[in-house]
């Protein structure tokens, strides 16, 4: 289990993701996305198993600067 502070910084240290990721993303991500790995309450802190969310970065697809509000429903 690792923080999403030290997941960021794993993700990038492995080259897992191919552009950075920052803390604040990936809570965003746990809030929002239903298929990210299961998340437990640590004191203040989010943990979340490392292998998990490395498999799901891996297979996300990222859509960075990607306008939602030109797509038609």
């Amino acid at each position: 289990m690792v923080s999403f502070r030290e997941l960021a910084r794993r993700l990038k240290a492995d080259g897992s993701v191919p552009n950075v990721v920052s803390h604040q993303r990936i809570s965003a991500l746990a809030a929002a996305d239903p298929d990210f790995p299961e998340t437990v309450r640590i004191g203040r802190a989010k943990a979340v198993d490392y292998q998990a969310a490395r498999a799901y970065f891996m297979k996300r697809e990222s859509r960075q600067g990607q306008r939602t509000d030109l797509k038609r429903s």
